[in-house]
C-alpha cells in the first residue's frame, strides 16, 4: 500500500522526522575535519605554511636539476629529485621543515631567535621515511648566532645525522663521541667556510625520536662552539640528498621553545617572574595602496633588553619595502625587526622606535602577534 502524502504530519511522523533530522546534525559534528591539502612545491627557494606554526621548504640551493616536495599534514615527502653532486662535496639540496628563521622566512608565531641562555626547554619530536635507492644524510640542523639574526648565515650550525646512505660523511674530523640525550654519538667538528659546523652523527639510523634541542646546544657550548648569551634562530629537519632522493619523508615533525629558567620553563627560584615585558604602540599613516608605519616598542619590564627583536604578523595582502632605525625584511607574513648598533638595547621603563614603509591590497589592518625576544608584548 502507498503511503499517504500526509503521514508525517501526525505527532509520531514528526517525531519520527526530528530524530532523523538531529542524527544526520550529529553525524555532521562529529565528523572528521577535511585535512588539507597536500601542497606540491617545486620552485627552486618556495615555500609553504603546515599546521599554521612550521614551514616547508624545498630549499634546492646546490643544483640546477629539478626538485618538487609535497608538503603534508604533519610534513612532506620528497617527490622530484633529479640530478647528482660529487659525494666529496656539498649536498644538491636540504628540502626541510622548521620552526624559526631562514632567511627572513620566518614560522607563524615563533619564539626564535631566543637567546640561549633564557631558553629552558626546546622539546621536538621527528619520525623520518627512508629509501634505499639514493645518497643522503637525514639532517636535522640548529642554527646559533651571536645576534638574533634572521637572515643569512649563521655562526654555527649544529647537525645530528639521524641516518646517512651512502659513501657522504660530515664537515672537518671526527673529534671524539659523546652522549647526548641518553643516546651516544661520533662528534665531528669543522667549518664550511661560511660558518663553523658541530655535527653528531648516529652509529646506526634512528627512524624517530622525542627530544630536547637545548641538550645538543648545551653540548655545543660545553664545546666552545657558541655561548649562552647567543640567540637560537632556527630548528629544522630534513634531508641532504647527493644523489636522487625521491621518496624521501618526514612523517612528522613538532618543535615548541620554552623560555624560562633553564631546566624547567618557570621563573627561577626567587625571581618574580620573567624581565622582559613590554609593549607596543603602532602608529601607521595610510593613503590607497600605500602606508608607513611608526613603531614604538617599551620595556616595562624589570630588566634591560639587549639586542633586541620585535616580531609580529602582517595581515595578508602587506609588504614591507623599506625600513629605518632598524633591520626589517622585506617581507610579507610574519616579520622580525632587529634593532641596530645605536639602539640594541632597551633600558628598563625605557624604549625604542623604528618605523617601515609599505605597500597593502584590500581593507588596511594593523600587525598582530608582538613578541619582545620570544615575550608576547600588549
Amino acid at each position: 500500500m502507498r503511503a499517504s502524502p500526509h503521514r508525517l504530519s501526525t505527532p509520531r511522523g514528526m517525531l519520527a522526522a526530528l530524530l532523523i533530522t538531529l542524527a544526520t546534525v550529529a553525524a555532521l559534528m562529529t565528523a572528521a575535519p577535511a585535512a588539507q591539502a597536500d601542497t606540491l612545491i617545486c620552485e627552486q627557494y618556495g615555500s609553504t605554511t603546515i599546521q599554521g606554526r612550521y614551514v616547508v621548504q624545498n630549499n634546492r640551493w646546490g643544483t640546477g636539476a629539478a626538485q618538487c616536495v609535497t608538503a603534508t599534514d604533519t610534513g612532506f615527502r620528497v617527490t622530484r629529485a633529479d640530478g647528482a653532486v660529487p659525494t666529496n662535496g656539498a649536498p644538491k639540496s636540504y628540502p626541510s621543515v622548521f620552526n624559526g628563521c631562514h632567511y627572513t622566512n620566518c614560522s607563524p608565531g615563533t619564539k626564535l631567535p631566543a637567546q640561549v641562555s633564557g631558553i629552558a626547554t626546546a622539546p621536538s619530536s621527528i619520525s623520518y621515511g627512508y629509501v634505499g635507492d639514493a645518497t643522503y644524510n637525514a639532517s636535522y640542523d640548529i642554527w646559533l648566532d651571536p645576534t638574533p639574526r634572521t637572515d643569512g648565515v649563521n655562526r654555527t650550525e649544529i647537525m645530528i645525522w639521524f641516518n646517512k646512505v651512502g659513501p657522504v660523511q660530515p664537515i672537518g674530523s671526527q673529534v671524539g663521541t659523546a652522549t647526548v640525550g641518553g643516546r651516544g654519538w661520533q662528534v665531528w667538528t669543522g667549518s664550511n667556510g661560511s660558518n663553523d659546523v658541530i655535527s653528531f652523527v648516529a652509529p646506526s639510523a634512528i627512524a624517530g625520536w622525542d627530544f630536547d634541542v637545548m641538550d645538543f646546544v648545551r653540548e655545543t657550548v660545553s664545546r666552545g662552539m657558541a655561548q649562552n648569551n647567543w640567540y637560537l634562530t632556527s630548528i629544522q629537519a630534513g634531508f641532504e640528498p647527493w644523489q636522487n632522493g625521491a621518496g624521501l619523508t618526514v612523517n612528522s615533525f613538532s618543535s615548541a621553545v620554552n623560555l624560562g629558567a633553564p631546566g624547567t620553563g618557570e621563573p627561577g627560584p626567587g625571581e618574580p617572574g620573567p624581565a622582559t615585558a613590554c609593549k607596543v604602540t603602532y602608529a601607521p599613516n595610510v593613503w590607497t595602496g600605500g602606508f608607513t608605519a611608526e613603531v614604538t616598542v617599551a620595556n616595562t619590564g624589570s630588566a634591560a633588553v639587549d639586542n633586541w627583536t620585535l616580531s609580529f604578523v602582517l595581515p595578508s595582502g602587506q609588504r614591507i619595502t623599506q625600513a629605518w632605525n632598524a633591520t626589517v625584511p622585506t617581507a610579507s607574513g610574519t616579520v622580525t625587526a632587529t634593532g641596530l648598533a645605536h639602539n640594541a638595547r632597551i633600558a628598563a621603563g625605557a624604549s625604542q622606535t623604528f618605523g617601515f614603509q609599505g605597500t597593502y591590497s584590500g581593507a588596511f589592518a594593523a600587525p598582530s602577534g608582538f613578541s619582545l625576544n620570544g615575550t608576547a608584548c600588549v
